[in-house]
């Protein structure tokens, strides 16, 4: 305040002079709230750039993206140099093109004249004979085989004898189940639409059929699943380790979801509306699941009696992200912890069941100091004046140290339990082809649809799993004997 307001006010005389006074103060005060205020929204504004600029960072390799998400930018990878030389091993049985004995036709080219006198040599007897062979695909065609029965009447009793047909030829003009296994396979194998698999067969076969011949042989190949899919089911309840995994589709234009429960040997297939227990309750499995579940921490499994195991890839590529993105030094410790632990147990695997108690011990107490360095590094934030209702929302780090406290034993199951698997990634890849799918084809255009892709997807991977061939797979399943795999 300058002199000369100062000197009129204490002229004005002690009431009024009490009243500018106690004016000076309330703005000074409301000023103060103001710049408060504003530097609290500042604080607020920063935070959210902060996180804007890391979510921009985020990519495969250290979040949850899919890597179809990435920019153009040279992968990392948490593996470790093995010093051996790139390309295949020593001992690497390759698959270069060799000469067969057997071939299946040979042409002999023969030396008629010679080059030089022009006399005849076709009596003349070869003194070698150098091969060259060619592996090539026949000129390929529909083989139309044609089934007569005859009729015969019996010269001693009259009655009139009919040889049957062989079984499946049931109709005048039908397609064999080579053919129909070979639609099944192009359109839910290779993932070719139904227009495309109807050129190929003309280009390639000289054959025009319909896209009602392909849906009628996928169709087929649905119901003959049915009674193999329960099968699956019971087997699934019955095993001692599963992965749990899910991701959404697009069914109708509506977002939708597809559960997956599988083994190194089966693949269930399950498509939802809904992604929680709800949808998890009315597949079936989990609810009688006694086992130990892998997933990656979505928290409905958390509800049901069994025993839990968490991803540890997705926890690598989360504690690389708060490394690269927060400037932390813990994710570092605890990336190399993990990784030591699983080449520990990956080396004792061939010759026991179990680590050591000692080096439990020491593990799980560098795993609980590098837990403490974390809390050490993400201390609580400080308390704003509004208060919001709610609960209080906390950084992705500290989140990620609340979780590995917490769920300490479920992270490192697969240190106690060698059954266990280090990380998800066989539910990550029976769910690879699902999204190759959706970008084929973008939406299922009804449930249905959805229902057959899953349960015939199912049986392929299974057919996969099991070094099954999947044309011959498909085609057992048409004859209506499906394979199924051994428990």
């Amino acid at each position: 305040m300058k002199y000369e307001q100062f000197l009129e006010i204490y002229q004005a005389g002690p009431e009024t002079t009490f009243k500018l006074f106690f004016r000076v103060i309330e703005t000074n005060a409301l000023l103060a709230r103001q710049v408060r205020l504003l530097s609290e929204k500042v604080t607020l504004q920063e935070e959210r750039i902060r996180e804007l600029s890391t979510y921009l960072k985020k990519n495969s390799h250290n979040s949850s993206k899919p890597p179809s998400s990435d920019e153009f930018i040279k992968p990392k990878s948490q593996r470790k140099k093995s010093g051996k030389p790139s390309g295949g091993q020593k001992g690497h049985k390759g698959d270069t093109l060799k000469m067969t004995d057997t071939p299946d036709n040979i042409v002999t080219h023969r030396v008629k004249t010679c080059r030089g006198c022009g006399h005849s040599l076709e009596e003349v007897q070869p003194q070698g004979v150098e091969r060259r062979q060619v592996f090539d695909l026949p000129p390929l065609k529909i083989k139309v085989t044609e089934h007569q029965t005859e009729s015969k009447l019996c010269p001693y009793c009259g009655l009139k004898n009919k040889s049957p047909f062989p079984e499946g030829v049931g109709l005048p003009v039908q397609y064999g189940d080579n053919l129909k296994a070979f639609l099944v396979y192009l359109n839910q194998y290779q993932m070719t639409p139904y227009k495309r698999v109807v050129e190929l067969i003309q280009d390639v076969y000289g054959h025009r059929l319909s896209q009602g011949t392909l849906f009628n042989a996928i169709g087929a190949a649905y119901e003959t699943l049915e009674p193999l899919e329960e099968k699956i089911i019971n087997q699934l309840v019955g095993a001692p380790v599963v992965h749990l995994d899910e991701t959404g589709i697009r069914v109708l234009d509506q977002r939708q979801w597809l559960h997956v429960i599988s083994t190194e040997t089966l693949t269930y297939y399950a498509h939802h509306e809904k992604r929680g227990s709800k949808a998890t309750d009315e597949i079936g499995i989990l609810p009688r699941f006694k086992g130990l579940s892998v997933h990656d921490f979505w928290k409905p499994y958390f509800k049901y009696d069994c025993g839990h195991a968490l991803c540890n890839a997705h926890h690598l590529r989360e504690l690389t992200g708060i490394l690269e993105l927060n400037q932390q030094k813990w994710p570092q410790e605890m990336i190399e912890l993990l990784l030591e632990i699983k080449a520990t147990v990956d080396e004792r695997k061939p010759t026991t069941t179990e680590l050591k108690a000692d080096e439990i011990k020491s593990f799980e107490q560098r795993y609980d100091r590098t837990i403490e360095k974390g809390y050490l590094e993400n201390p609580p934030p400080a308390k704003l004046l509004e208060k919001k209702r709610g609960r209080k929302k906390q950084s992705k780090a500290k989140n990620m140290l609340d979780r590995l406290k917490e769920h300490r034993r479920e992270t490192l199951a697969f240190m106690y339990n060698f059954e266990v698997p280090f990380d998800n990634n066989l539910a990550e890849r029976d769910l690879r082809m699902i999204k190759v799918k959706q970008k084929i084809s973008g939406i299922f255009r009804s449930n249905q649809g959805a229902k057959t892709f899953c349960r015939i997807r199912g049986y392929i991977s299974m057919a996969r799993k099991n070094s099954i061939p999947v044309l011959d797979a498909i085609k057992s399943a048409l004859g209506g004997k499906p394979f199924v795999p051994e428990f």
